[in-house]
C-alpha cells in the first residue's frame, strides 16, 4: 500500500520542537509557552532572542551581558561593505544583496574552523550573524540611495541601532518601541518555509552560516516573504486611483484581483500579530499626525470581514498591517522582505540548534511517476 501524498508537507509532522506554537483556530502564537501579545508588549527583541536560544527569559544581569555580547558583534569587515556598495550600484535585489553578504560574511567567522557538533560555537555564530544583519541591511540601502553607511551604535538597543543606521538619525521613542515589536512578532513561526528550509540544511550538520542563506533564499520567494510589500503597493494604488478604499477593493475583487494579506495557510481567524501591529500603527499615526493607511486598512478590513472572508477562514494575517507601519516609520518597501530575515533569523538558528541536539537527516521521498523499463539506444542509433 503506498503512501498517503501530502502536496507541500502540509499537515506532516517532521520534528518536535519547544520553540514556537501556533493554534490558527482560534489565532494564537507562544514561543516557549509564552504569549506573543505578552512578549511584544513587555519583552525586546534582545529577550526573545535569548528565550528562543536559552530555554528561558533573561534575568536583567543574563539580559545586559547578552545584550552587550551582541552589540559587540555589529561591526561588518570593510571589505563586506565594499561588496555591498557594488550589489547596490548594481542594482541587486536586497535579498539576493543579503544572501551574498551572509555567504561573505562567513569568511570573516573566528570560529570557522569549529566542529558541526559544537552548538556553542554554533550559538555564537549564530548571535555574530544576527548582530551583524542590521549592519549589512542598512548599509545596502543606504548605499542604494548614495550616501555612506552609518557606524553601528553600541549603546542603541537592536532595533534602535537599525533605525539609526539606515537613517543616520536616532528614532523617537515611539518608531523604536513598534520596531522593536515588528522584530519580535517575526521571530519564529512554527515550521514556516524558510525554517524548514534552514532546518533541512543543518540536518546535513552544515555550517550555520549555510542554513541562514537557505533561509533567505526562501523567504526572498513570493509566496513567503513578500506579502507586506504587495500589501503596500496595493495601498499606494488605491491612494493613487483618488478613490474610496472600499470603493476601490469592491473593484478591484469584481476584476478577479487577490487582496494580499488575507488569508494564512495556519491562520483560520485574524493573526494575533496583525491586532498587535494594527495598534502600533494607530500609535504611529497619531504621533504623526497622518492616519491615511490607518484609514485604508481599517475601511478595507472592515468592507472585508463584512462580506464574509473572515468567516471562511480568510482574515488579516501580519502582513496586512506590517508594510503600513513599516512605510509610516520611512521604511523603503524593498527593505520589508529583508526585515522579515533580520528578525526570522534568531528563529532560524534556534530551530537548526534545537534538532541538531537530537540531529537526523531530513531525507523524504517522492512518488515516481516517470516510465518504467525504458529501453536505452546508444547515442549514435538514436
Amino acid at each position: 500500500m503506498s503512501a498517503e501524498l501530502k502536496r507541500g508537507l502540509e499537515g506532516v509532522l517532521v520534528a518536535e520542537s519547544e520553540l514556537s506554537y501556533v493554534d490558527g483556530e482560534v489565532g494564537k502564537l507562544v514561543y516557549r509557552g509564552y504569549d506573543i501579545e505578552d512578549l511584544a508588549r513587555g519583552a525586546s527583541y534582545e529577550e526573545v532572542l535569548y528565550l528562543l536560544w536559552h530555554g528561558s527569559l533573561p534575568t536583567r544581569e543574563a539580559l545586559d551581558t547578552f545584550t552587550a555580547e551582541l552589540a559587540a558583534e555589529r561591526d561588518v569587515d570593510d571589505d563586506v561593505l565594499n561588496t555591498v556598495r557594488t550589489l547596490a550600484d548594481a542594482g541587486e535585489r536586497p535579498m539576493a544583496a543579503l544572501r551574498t553578504a551572509v555567504s561573505m560574511l562567513s569568511a570573516y567567522e573566528p570560529e570557522s574552523d569549529a566542529e558541526p557538533s559544537d552548538l556553542d560555537a554554533t550559538r555564537r555564530k549564530g548571535r555574530r550573524l544576527t548582530a551583524k544583519l542590521p549592519t549589512v541591511l542598512a548599509a545596502f540601502e543606504r548605499a542604494r540611495q548614495g550616501e555612506e553607511p552609518v557606524d553601528p551604535d553600541p549603546e542603541l538597543s537592536h532595533a534602535g541601532n537599525f533605525l539609526y543606521m539606515l537613517t543616520g538619525t536616532e528614532p523617537d521613542p515611539v518608531s523604536e518601541e513598534t520596531f522593536d515589536m515588528a522584530l519580535t512578532l517575526h521571530a519564529d513561526h512554527g515550521l514556516n518555509a524558510s525554517t524548514f528550509t534552514a532546518l533541512v540544511i543543518g540536518s546535513t550538520m552544515a555550517d550555520i552560516y549555510s542554513s541562514v542563506i537557505g533561509g533567505i533564499g526562501a523567504l526572498s520567494g513570493p509566496l513567503h516573504g513578500g506579502a507586506n510589500q504587495d500589501v503596500m503597493e496595493v495601498l499606494y494604488e488605491v491612494d493613487d486611483s483618488d478613490k474610496d478604499p472600499v470603493e476601490w477593493v469592491k473593484a478591484a475583487r469584481d476584476a478577479g484581483r487577490r487582496i494580499p494579506g488575507f488569508g494564512h495557510r495556519v491562520y483560520k481567524v485574524k493573526d494575533p500579530r496583525a491586532k498587535i501591529l494594527e495598534e502600533k500603527l494607530r500609535d504611529l499615526s497619531e504621533s504623526s499626525g497622518d492616519t491615511k493607511w490607518l484609514d485604508y486598512t481599517t475601511a478595507i478590513e472592515g468592507y472585508l470581514t463584512e462580506q464574509g472572508l473572515v468567516e471562511d477562514g480568510i482574515a488579516p494575517n501580519v502582513d496586512f498591517y506590517s508594510g503600513s507601519v513599516y512605510d509610516s516609520m520611512g521604511i523603503p518597501m524593498e527593505m520589508y522582505t529583508p526585515i522579515f530575515a533580520m528578525s526570522r533569523v534568531g528563529g532560524w538558528i534556534a530551530h537548526v540548534v534545537e534538532y541538531q541536539e537530537d540531529n537526523r537527516l531530513i531525507r523524504p521521498r517522492a512518488r515516481y511517476t516517470g516510465p518504467k523499463d525504458a529501453s536505452f539506444v546508444p547515442i549514435d542509433e538514436r
